[in-house]
């Protein structure tokens, strides 16, 4: 049997923790942040980054393989499940605060890994179902107003000021959390505001995506509300929340400190694989669908994760993702280490011969 894209259900390890998490107590509820955020980055101290890209045939092949987009449809059904899974759990009366917290916790986490990472994959996709797709798992995380900004705004106007999803020099990811936060969600209402003025519809109208969005969060909310309570409504709520902040930490630490430069015409310069920090390491890799070959993402948008390139010219992170986003909340630690790698690496521009032909 093949193991190129059953590599991919790796990822499910989360989901069988996540539920361990359900429906146990004590500790042992901690176990996907210990595996995340312990385990992992503990490993890629050890194992070397894979640089290798796929050969052209072999790229082929791994487009036209329907595997690798079944494993990301499967993610949504599961996600509902543990969802559904840890509201039910928290009726349980007895529950102390560490159960508690350790499932909320573990919930945010499955927010943000799966919600989200997979919910950005899907919604690159042209196919109206996979965007559906990419929307149901976003409302899981109540965050679907990433859907429009993400691919609207931020692939736009990455590395520059304009964009409230990258980290410029210098900024603590403490104070990038309220910043990308409320203009995110600032920026989607923009975005669709402008989309249906050109459809020649009022603004507030149901012609404007973000309205529908957002009034499909807030009847989610209250189905949550009506079923399960108040109490268990703000540990959802809680979460979510949580699966925000994982989002916008490995936004942080995607783009942190790198712009793009503007012509004479005030244009920004094409989006090339040195505006964003890539990460070869192979636990995270396989964990987050490939998000941390973000070099290549930036450049080609469209490819598919299975398929992204290493650029031998892109930015590279010191560790994978986990670790980075540990590190990200020890700033002065942080800006020694990236400050010196963006003073060192960043001067470059990437040679014809290393660009991807669109």
């Amino acid at each position: 049997m093949k193991i190129g894209p059953y590599k991919y259900l790796s990822p499910l390890i989360v989901f069988i923790l996540s539920w361990i998490s359900f429906t146990q107590t004590g500790w042992i509820t901690y176990l996907p942040v210990l595996y995340a955020f312990v385990l992992i980055p503990f490993l890629e101290l050890f194992i070397k980054p894979d640089s290798g890209n796929l050969s052209q045939a072999e790229e082929e092949l791994a487009k036209a393989d329907r595997v690798y987009d079944y494993i990301l449809y499967l993610i949504v059904p599961l996600q509902y499940f543990l969802l559904i899974t840890f509201l039910f759990s928290l009726k349980d009366a007895s529950l102390t605060a560490v159960d508690l917290s350790g499932r909320i916790i573990s919930m945010g986490i499955l927010c943000g890994v799966f919600g989200i990472n997979v919910a950005h994959e899907l919604g690159h996709r042209i196919r109206k179902e996979e965007q559906l797709m990419a929307k149901a798992l976003l409302l899981t995380s109540l965050y679907t107003h990433f859907f429009i900004e993400h691919n609207k705004g931020h692939h736009k106007n990455v590395a520059t000021h304009e964009d409230p999803s990258s980290a410029r020099l210098n900024e603590m990811v403490f104070l990038f959390y309220p910043r990308t936060l409320l203009f995110t969600y600032l920026h989607a209402w923009k975005i669709a505001g402008k989309e249906v003025k050109k459809k020649g519809k009022p603004v507030f109208s149901l012609y404007n995506e973000m309205l529908q969005l957002q009034l499909l969060q807030l009847a989610f909310v209250t189905i949550v509300f009506i079923v399960f309570g108040i109490k268990i409504l703000i540990a959802f709520l809680l979460a979510a929340f949580i699966g925000m902040l994982l989002l916008e930490c490995v936004n942080y630490i995607e783009h942190y400190g790198l712009s793009r430069n503007q012509t004479a015409t005030g244009q920004y310069e094409r989006t090339l694989p040195h505006h964003s920090w890539n990460s070869n390491h192979l636990v995270g890799r396989l964990m987050l669908f490939e998000l941390s070959r973000h070099s290549d993402h930036h450049y080609l948008a469209s490819r598919k994760y299975q398929v992204l390139r290493h650029h031998n010219h892109s930015m590279q992170m010191p560790t994978g993702y986990p670790g980075m986003m540990i590190l990200a909340h020890m700033p002065p630690l942080w800006f020694y280490i990236m400050n010196k790698r963006i003073k060192k690496e960043a001067s470059f521009e990437m040679p014809p011969d290393e660009q991807v032909p669109l």
